[in-house]
């Protein structure tokens, strides 16, 4: 890898937001975890299973990458207004969206919990966080896809002003009304609910000033582009949480202990993994805006830095969960138990770092180019690799050590997937 590029400091101009409100977004969790896990091993179990629960809303995600690619795109063919309307139509879908999955959540919580496989206090514990919860979803959903718009037209500062006040507010709230108000594991819920519900309406109130009134009416063909578009980053999607839901319930059947620390490590990895997505972003709005523009050699060649670049801080990260390979569950949780679980998955946990740079990258650049088919029949493929050796795993009793080889070869295939792909250049497809 050179050590400078002409693409590093547009790269590194979106990125560098792109980072911020990316890291800011699993703080959420980590805080609830931080908070919760020091009530007692069942809280921090049912915090586990409530996160498995809410990991499946990542699946929607299809709102945020697609308005991305397209409003970059119509950016780069200079059509404005056709951007424009693009944001009109995302909140109006993320919003509608939002308000079927929340009263869904809300109203089959229990026999979702238990689905997963949870049980006694743990299983009540994870009920009450997760009905709570579900209040904010339909906000969360407005700040999923305000974000994705705003990303595409290059605005990533207001994301991130809104993030960071979110997280500031979920803290100060949960830390209240936890130990002030002693609302137990409610206290947490309540404060990520009303944090969540002030970043969605504070985002879409932006976006509504950005597109005027007389481009906020609800507009069927625009929707209709971006639905048409998102099905397939759905299914890729789909697939990909569908690996991390079925981790989630096998180690749920081992017990507390391990449940505690996958929670611990997964949190860990989610939030190291949006920090390794930052490039992505980058990805998504540099080659939809090239590729709108007609410049599909620019769109290869930034791609091309954006894959190392994201490498290398991958490389940096495995250094740092090894030197602090002693700390950082300590942060979470004092329980011994726990700890060793941790200590049998740490490595590779640190080791699949780099290979997460790579794919979440190449990632990133195929979702900017709506290359969304091939997304979702490559991620399929990996799913299904993984999900084989997680049913073994659970079958032959491997436990935590069985979980997380199965995570690793997701990624193993997803990057030979990708990487063919995005050698092959079949992606390059310019216009809006």
């Amino acid at each position: 890898m050179k050590v400078r590029s002409a693409y590093d400091r547009e790269i590194l101009r979106l990125a560098l937001p792109a980072l911020g409100a990316l890291a800011a977004e699993p703080l959420y969790v980590l805080v609830d975890t931080a908070v919760v896990g020091h009530l007692g091993r069942a809280q921090l179990a049912a915090l586990g299973v409530a996160a498995t629960v809410f990991s499946a809303l990542a699946m929607f995600n299809f709102l945020q990458y697609g308005a991305t690619a397209q409003a970059a795109r119509a950016v780069g063919a200079g059509d404005e207004k056709a951007a424009a309307r693009l944001g009109g139509q995302t909140l109006w879908l993320s919003l509608g969206f939002g308000i079927v999955l929340a009263a869904v959540i809300a109203a089959f919580a229990s026999p979702i919990v238990h689905l997963i496989g949870a049980h006694g206090a743990t299983a009540g514990y994870a009920t009450t966080y997760v009905r709570i919860v579900a209040v904010g979803v339909p906000s969360a959903f407005l700040a999923l896809g305000g974000q994705g718009f705003l990303r595409g037209v290059s605005d990533l500062r207001t994301p991130l002003i809104f993030l960071v006040a979110g997280n500031i507010a979920n803290l100060v709230l949960e830390v209240v009304f936890v130990y002030g108000f002693d609302w137990n594991i409610r206290g947490s819920a309540w404060g990520t609910a009303i944090a969540q519900t002030a970043m969605g309406v504070g985002i879409a109130w932006v976006i509504l000033r950005r597109v005027g009134r007389e481009r906020l009416a609800f507009r069927w063909d625009v929707a209709r582009r971006l639905l048409s578009i998102g099905k397939f980053i759905f299914a890729r999607t789909v697939a990909l949480m569908s690996s991390f839901i079925l981790a989630g319930a096998v180690v749920a059947r081992l017990g507390d202990a391990p449940l505690a620390a996958h929670q611990v490590a997964f949190q860990l990895w989610i939030f190291l993994a949006l920090v390794l997505d930052a490039i992505a972003i980058a990805g998504q709005i540099i080659v939809g805006r090239e590729l709108g523009a007609g410049r599909a050699d620019a769109a290869y060649a930034a791609s091309a830095r954006m894959i190392w670049l994201s490498v290398a801080v991958g490389a940096a990260f495995t250094v740092v969960l090894f030197a602090l390979r002693d700390v950082l569950p300590q942060i979470f949780t004092g329980d011994r138990a726990v700890l060793a679980q941790c200590a049998l998955l740490w490595p590779l946990f640190a080791l699949m770092q780099p290979l997460n740079g790579a794919v979440f990258a190449l990632d990133g650049i195929l979702i900017g180019a709506s290359d969304g088919r091939f997304l979702a029949g490559s991620m399929a493929a990996a799913f299904a690799c993984c999900g084989t050796v997680l049913l073994v795993s659970l079958r032959e009793g491997w436990g935590v050590r069985g979980v997380w080889p199965a995570l690793v070869l997701l990624i193993v295939v997803r990057l030979a997937t990708l990487g063919a792909r995005f050698n092959r250049r079949r992606w390059l497809v310019t216009g809006f």
